[in-house]
Order: structure tokens, then sequence, then C-alpha cells
């Protein structure tokens, strides 16, 4: 994917303490912090899946993921600007809540949907032989998929009740701004395997659902 869930945490910052689902919850412990390093006192991070651009909230701080190290201790980090970034400690503390909530499921959602936007199939290619492997400006890409997966997260929290009506109006928010990225950005494709992009595609109009 294109995306992680630290970029969605970027534009929501309060996302992992407001908005989350049992059923993608990764861990629920009690853990320790001391400079970078979190350690869990039950359960593995291996075993839940748990990988560098996860976002967990110790003791109400949310803190990204920048490695596993072992199967209870990972290298952490306040939000940085950049990922290739030094990790920033946060304080330290001990036998502290730990909860991890992903997005992984909405971000494939709309991972796929932007690869149909470009005319590449769910098999991976279109019928001009294109392939999610020759975009070479990935990057460019994280954006939509980002603002895309925020109006999902949101969507889903405002549904079926809406008796929250932020949820609702933050999903609306995020399916306008979704729209105006879609306008502008532009994938490069290197479709002959020389490491230049020689096409550009701009994503065509697509509704997007939690289906």
């Amino acid at each position: 994917m294109f995306s992680q869930d630290r970029d969605l945490v970027v534009h929501e910052p309060a996302l992992m303490r407001d908005v989350g689902w049992i059923g993608q919850r990764r861990v629920y412990a009690l853990g320790s912090v001391s400079g970078t390093q979190l350690t869990i006192h039950s359960g593995s991070f291996t075993d839940a899946g748990i990988e560098p651009g996860n976002v967990i909230v110790f003791d109400g701080v949310t803190l990204e993921i920048v490695s596993i190290d072992t199967d209870t201790t990972a290298t952490i980090s306040l939000m940085r600007a950049d990922i290739a970034g030094a990790a920033i400690p946060p304080l330290d503390a001990s036998n502290r809540s730990v909860l991890l909530f992903e997005f992984s499921a909405q971000r494939a959602i709309v991972h796929q949907q932007i690869l149909t936007m470009l005319g590449i199939d769910a098999e991976g290619e279109d019928t001009s032989g294109v392939s999610e492997s020759m975009i070479t400006n990935a990057g460019a890409l994280k954006r939509l998929e980002t603002l895309g997966t925020l109006h999902l997260i949101y969507a889903g929290a405002s549904a079926p009740s809406r008796a929250n009506d932020r949820y609702e109006q933050r999903a609306a928010l995020y399916l306008e701004r979704f729209r105006r990225e879609r306008e502008s950005v532009v994938a490069m494709l290197d479709t002959d395997g020389d490491g230049i992009a020689e096409v550009s595609r701009r994503p065509n109009a697509a509704i997007l659902g939690r289906g």
C-alpha cells in the first residue's frame, strides 16, 4: 500500500484515541517505556502482525512504531515529521496501558480503488499489461490513499446510528479532500523497465465505499 497508519495520525492526531473497533485491536496490554524502547508485559508484537508504521497509544500518548525488535519489544517514537528521522523518546513510564488499533483493512480498500481509478485491475495489471509495480512515484499517491482511508474510517464511525455528528462531518470533510486530491495527483509509470517513467495517468472518477 502507499500509506501507513502513521500517515492517518499525521492528519488526525487523536484518531487512535477516538476511533477503534475490537476486531481491529491488535494489542491490549500493560507495558513500559524506557527511552525509545517499549516493552509489553503480555502478548506478542509478532503474533499480532505489528510492523513499522503502526501506531500505539501508550498511557494516552500516541506513538509510532519505528521497528519491531523482539516479540515483546519495539522501538517507538513521538510522531516524527520525517519517517527517516531519529526516534524521539517520550517520557519514561512503567506498567501503563498499551493499546493498538490498526486500519490496514480500510487502507486496502482505498488502495485497490486508487489502482482501479488508474486502470489497474484487482490482479495488479490492466489489459495493456500495466501493473502496480510500474508506478515510480508511489509517494505521490500516499496522501490520496490517506485521505480516502480517513473518509472510510469516519464514515464507519458515524454509521449506522449516526449518533456522532462530528464523525459524520469528518467523513464528509475527508471525502471532499480526497476528491480534490484526486483531481491534482498524477501517477507516473515505467512501462519498459528502464527506470524512467514514460506514461502518466490521472485517477478517474470513482465512489468510495466501505464494501
